[in-house]
């Protein structure tokens, strides 16, 4: 996987767009009337207020405590970079808390606190107790952090978890329990060098000691070398802890001979001499970011036999605390936990141990585009398996519940599972996959529309994320004076820009044009006005001759103008079976509806094509297609002229005999309500209809842009299916992110 390039300005821009900073508050009661302000607020908050004032543990009823995580940090050790202080440190914990959002559904605020000060730092945290249902600690130096986190601990009554230290160590733990497992070897038996005695280290040798591994078999070593019994230089009592009785002094002395390396200091730390003196199958955790003590390339030069993690996601086996806190608090808040102890922490790298053990869904090996099995490349998950939110925090909660960590045990752990599958976004995981998709493919996508800033700006992002080559239809002096403009003068030289006057395959695109449009009407001049002049067609020709893998077009004229014009090129109309679907998220829920595109006045027979296509798009975003046809009427009822085909359409697919649920005609309400549909107890939809088709491209249009308007729906598409090639039509009000979006869906040849 290629590492994802991006600009200064370009993050910048990430930040402060569209609105600065990376998270806002939203209410979750309504505040419209006079009556729910009485209830938010004065008199009617009297209530909860007197109740939790006599019971403290209703809190976590009538507020948001029982959801709500603080990211704490004072910016003394930010990622790789040092002390930058509270301030400098607040893009990372707003990062942090959008992190624990959108992997756990926890709500979570960042506090960054103004001192270097331990016992004022632990006073200011300290006091926030009530507001909390825990504190993730973070970015805090060393020696500081273990003073700091071992005083809260003692002080407070609810989880305090330094991620720097403990993330690490669980997914570590995690690691290496299926390393071992592999290489045939038991923690009790092997031996363990650390290098780097920082936070995350010294948490990594505790975690691996309290599972099994012996002290006399673990080494530490830092700048200085060995940590021995006796020595004086560079010593805390941290350290201390872990000082063996030995004759080794260096790192090299170390290594000889040992089972596993983990290396959580600087690149470069550990030679490919190191790699040799180990003992067989050796596990090596090179996880110094961003780059590791040894690349996984350079360990396996020496030591095929070698299994390597690194910190890094381009490289396999990635040790990232993603897959750690969200889960660890999310089952800590769920029994209202006083601590997140030891147990809790293995029970999680047990947890995650046996997920990688176990199949990989299809999804997931769609989404990094390769199969992932059990393996030397495969010992810990991957941080977009869905499975990881129902999964780890009911084992980090039952281990909270057995060691009397609990307040409030949960009862049901079947029904808790099924709730946790429930509290996750559905449309992110499928958005993850596409864009993953896209990377494996790393097709050449042709942009139509090279003369404006939108379309421009998306072949960079298209190129700059990796996704492959751009290829933008235009004048270079053009192209060269609108990314200036456009702040990115960087990107000149990145693009390749191709038209009629630099290609050599204009005569080739000429005759096949000709050949095409002689018999309507067009003369060789037509066809030469066509070829050289106009963007859409001569993008359709490159992508028809195999000049380009996709094609992205639309942005500057109406989609129906556009379609037109490649129909010059390429069968793209209602006639060839073609389609256009629009994807709608809203609310951790996708509907897709069909056609927006092509059919403006579909028959019953067109809209049975119409399903079968919306079907294929489904399949491909991971969907299990469940198909509404929607009108005013429902099941006959009122009868109208103007509803009978979408009556019909559905016995149109009977005599089909297509492998997807269909049911119909029905109301909105009917395909999307379970509770309404509960009144016809004869229809087939097994849910909630998925893909609603509707009676003409005009109620397509209306809907979709009314989602869109209102309720602030994400609108995808339409996304073209049913063409031999792979062809996406944008809306002329497409942003530069709605037109790298087509483009990715088009590289995944979605639809």
């Amino acid at each position: 996987m290629a590492r994802v390039k991006f600009t200064r300005e370009e993050a910048l821009a990430f930040h402060l767009e569209p609105t600065p900073g990376k998270w806002e508050v939203q209410a979750t009661v309504p505040m419209t009337t006079q009556r729910d302000l009485s209830l938010a607020y004065s008199p009617g908050v009297a209530v909860p207020c007197e109740d939790i004032a006599a019971n403290p543990e209703l809190a976590y009823d009538y507020t948001n405590k029982g959801n709500l995580v603080a990211v704490i940090s004072n910016g003394t050790a930010v990622l790789g970079l040092g002390n930058l202080g509270a301030l400098g440190s607040k893009p990372v914990m707003e990062g942090k808390s959008v992190l624990f959002k959108r992997f756990a559904d926890v709500n979570s605020i960042d506090i960054e606190l103004d001192t270097e000060d331990p016992e004022e730092f632990i006073k200011a945290v300290r006091l926030m107790g009530p507001t909390f249902g825990g504190i993730n600690l973070e970015d805090i130096k060393a020696p500081e952090c273990f003073i700091i986190e071992q005083t809260l601990k003692e002080q407070m009554d609810i989880p305090v978890f330094h991620d720097d230290q403990h993330g690490t160590a669980v997914i570590c733990a995690a690691g290496l329990i299926n390393a071992l497992h592999l290489s045939g070897k038991k923690i009790e038996d092997v031996r363990i060098v650390l290098n780097g005695a920082g936070a995350a280290g010294i948490a990594c040798l505790e975690l691996l000691k309290s599972m099994g591994a012996k002290h006399e078999n673990c080494v530490m070593c830092d700048t200085k070398g060995v940590i021995y019994q006796g020595r004086t230089e560079g010593m805390n009592q941290w350290k201390s802890a872990h000082a063996v009785k030995t004759e080794m002094r260096t790192l090299e002395d170390a290594m000889k001979g040992a089972d596993v390396f983990l290396g959580v200091s600087a690149k470069g730390a550990v030679t490919q001499q190191m790699v040799m003196d180990m003992a067989e199958d050796p596990v090596i955790f090179a996880m110094a970011n961003p780059d590791p003590e040894i690349t996984p390339e350079e360990a396996h030069e020496v030591r095929p036999d070698a299994i390597v993690a690194t910190g890094r996601s381009d490289y396999p086996n990635q040790v990232n605390n993603v897959l750690g806190f969200p889960y660890l608090f999310r089952g800590a808040l769920d029994i209202h936990a006083r601590a997140i102890n030891d147990e809790m922490k293995i029970a999680c790298a047990e947890a995650l141990a046996a997920l990688a053990r176990e199949d990989v869904p299809d999804e997931v090996g769609l989404a990094y585009g390769k199969t992932l099995s059990f393996g030397r490349d495969y010992i810990i998950p991957t941080p977009f398996d869905p499975r990881l939110i129902h999964r780890i925090p009911p084992a980090v909660a039952r281990a909270g519940m057995d060691t009397g960590a609990a307040r409030r045990p949960i009862v049901d752990m079947g029904a808790y599972t099924e709730r946790l599958k429930a509290r996750m976004d559905p449309t992110t995981p499928i958005l993850r996959s596409i864009n993953n998709r896209a990377r494996a493919a790393q097709a050449r996508m042709i942009f139509a529309e090279g003369d404006d800033p939108r379309v421009l700006r998306a072949a960079v992002l298209y190129q700059r994320n990796g996704f492959g080559k751009a290829l933008v239809v235009g004048r270079e002096a053009d192209v060269k004076q609108k990314l200036e403009e456009a702040g990115l003068a960087d990107a000149v030289r990145e693009l390749e820009v191709v038209n009629a006057a630099n290609s050599r395959h204009l005569q080739t695109y000429k005759d096949f044009l000709y050949e095409r449009l002689q018999r309507r009407g067009m003369d060789r001049q037509d066809v030469h006005r066509l070829a050289a002049r106009d963007r859409h067609v001569f993008g359709a020709l490159m992508l028809a001759h195999g000049h380009g893998d996709g094609l992205v077009t639309g942005a500057t004229r109406k989609s129906a103008h556009v379609l037109q014009l490649v129909n010059h090129v390429i069968d793209a109309d209602a006639k060839h079976g073609a389609a256009g679907v629009t994807a709608i998220l809203h609310k951790g829920r996708i509907v897709l509806i069909s056609d927006t595109l092509v059919h403006e006045w579909p028959n019953e027979q067109d809209l049975a094509t119409i399903a079968e296509r919306a079907a294929d798009v489904a399949r491909h975003l991971g969907l299990e297609p469940r198909v509404a046809f929607v009108s005013f009427s429902t099941f006959g009822y009122p009868v109208s002229e103007r509803a009978e085909k979408m009556h019909i359409a559905p016995r149109v697919l009977d005599q089909r005999g297509v492998s997807f649920e269909y049911e119909g005609e029905m109301t909105v309400d009917v395909a999307l309500n379970p509770k309404a549909q509960e009144s016809y107890p004869f229809q087939r939809l097994t849910g909630p209809a998925n893909i609603l088709v509707v009676p003409a491209r005009h109620s397509a249009s209306i809907s979709t842009k009314l989602m869109q308007e209102m309720a602030g729906a994400t609108i995808i598409g339409p996304i073209l299916a049913g063409v031999d090639h792979s062809i996406q039509i944008c809306s002329s009000s497409s942003t530069a992110n709605d037109i790298l979006n087509m483009a990715v869906l088009a590289a995944c040849k979605v639809g």
